[in-house]
């Protein structure tokens, strides 16, 4: 812990019970009920009004800690296939604009059936019929995000071949002018499928983007328990990204959000040479896996229990008591020394003071050891430190990519508005 006293800095906090972790009613009145009539995260492209019988429905049947995550997932499918019915009509009829919209209020729809983590059989599934109508809607756009499986060339002969990600080029990028690239690391929950809800926000600024997952999660082909996976992973992607004529290679940068954070403070040190500059918002890298901590974020302001969801992203499966004892050791930052290598990108920390997920207690540690580093703490803010930390966040990155763009501007393309 980094705060006096060996203390965190939220220790005053860490034991009262969030009122969401009552049951889902709580949960939908006072964590999710607002995000969703804005159709922000984790409600990207979806609308309240989707939600509104499947809420009732997991209300009138007392849903609650713990949950029967494949009787929670099965509540939503009849739902997301109704959504999915109606844009697949819709593209029948050469209705391409109401068919996008469908399939993505469908995709949100099994987004949070397999929410936090597609953990159980039916999750699974929510998570794979998901992505279909996803990328259906996305395709159908005027411009369309791509899928690629990008080679995973540094592979182990254990860990999958491809990396899938979604990639959104603007069509002024060619060899003569080529176009910043910024990378999305998602998170432990929001994957590609909902971080693609940036994309567009910048391809109108003329960036590239690219969106792909963090080991142990989505489709992410690196081992999740092998702390030295990310590098394998990283190298097989910038080889990729080396031989894209239309970007400009000394204009490569990377956001990560929350857990995604991690990953992208180790690129940051592992990959400097191929990064103009790095952002974690909302990571950590040390005191995360203190078992101090993970002993009572299950109740903090995590929708769910997040040290359970932790460890089996980490490659624990259920076995939460050995995430806890081993963790630390095996993945701290600190202790296998990637935050005292010499050499680091342009690398800014961003999260809430307040923050009940990750403690920021971590970027304190981050500041402390090796290169030099940027940061930016959100003063009473929880996770992320949400909203004022977009505004931070994209304005940096027009100053490292040397572009002139509007944060306000770019923000208003992330709340999702049914026009159908």
């Amino acid at each position: 812990m980094a705060a006096p006293g060996g203390k965190f800095f939220i220790e005053k906090n860490m034991k009262i019970l969030a009122p969401h972790h009552e049951s889902f009613k709580q949960l939908w009145e006072t964590k999710w009920k607002k995000p969703a009539e804005m159709g922000v995260y984790p409600f990207m492209f979806s609308t309240d009004s989707d939600f509104a019988p499947i809420v009732s429905e997991l209300v009138a049947k007392d849903f609650k800690e713990p949950y029967d995550w494949d009787a929670y997932a099965s509540t939503f499918f009849p739902q997301a296939k109704n959504l999915t019915s109606i844009a697949k009509e819709a593209e029948k009829k050469g209705e391409i604009e109401k068919a996008s919209e469908y399939y993505l209020r469908a995709s949100a729809v099994y987004r949070i059936a397999r929410f936090p983590a597609p953990r159980s059989e039916q999750q699974r599934l929510a998570w794979k019929l998901g992505k279909a109508v996803c990328i259906k809607g996305l395709g159908l756009r005027p411009h369309p995000v791509q899928e690629i499986q990008i080679p995973h060339t540094h592979r182990l002969p254990s860990e999958g071949t491809t990396i899938p990600v979604y990639y959104l080029l603007p069509s002024t990028a060619s060899t003569s002018t080529p176009v910043p690239l910024l990378i999305l690391f998602t998170g432990l929950d929001g994957y590609r499928t909902e971080l693609a809800v940036w994309m567009e926000g910048w391809r109108q600024n003329g960036v590239a983007v690219m969106v792909l997952e963090i080991p142990g999660t989505g489709d992410c082909p690196a081992s999740a328990s092998d702390p030295t996976s990310p590098d394998r992973l990283y190298t097989s992607l910038f080889d990729w990204i080396g031989q894209q004529e239309g970007i400009d290679q000394k204009r490569v940068g990377i956001w990560a959000f929350s857990t995604g954070g991690y990953y992208a403070i180790r690129a940051a040190h592992t990959h400097a040479d191929k990064l103009a500059g790095v952002a974690a918002q909302g990571g950590g890298c040390h005191h995360m896996f203190d078992k101090e901590w993970l002993d009572h974020v299950n109740h903090l302001e995590y929708p769910f229990d997040l040290a359970d969801t932790l460890a089996y992203k980490w490659g624990y499966g259920s076995d939460i008591e050995l995430f806890k004892q081993e963790a630390k050791a095996k993945f701290s930052l600190v202790a296998d020394g990637t935050l005292d290598k010499p050499k680091c990108a342009r690398l800014l920390l961003v999260n809430g003071t307040e923050d009940e997920i990750f403690p920021i207690d971590d970027y304190y540690v981050a500041l402390q050891h090796g290169a030099p580093k940027e940061a930016r703490f959100v003063k009473a803010c929880k996770h992320m430190g949400e909203p004022e930390a977009f505004f931070v966040l994209l304005n940096w990155f027009y100053d490292l990519f040397g572009i002139k763009a509007n944060a306000g501007k770019q923000m208003s393309t992330i709340p999702f508005r049914a026009k159908y």
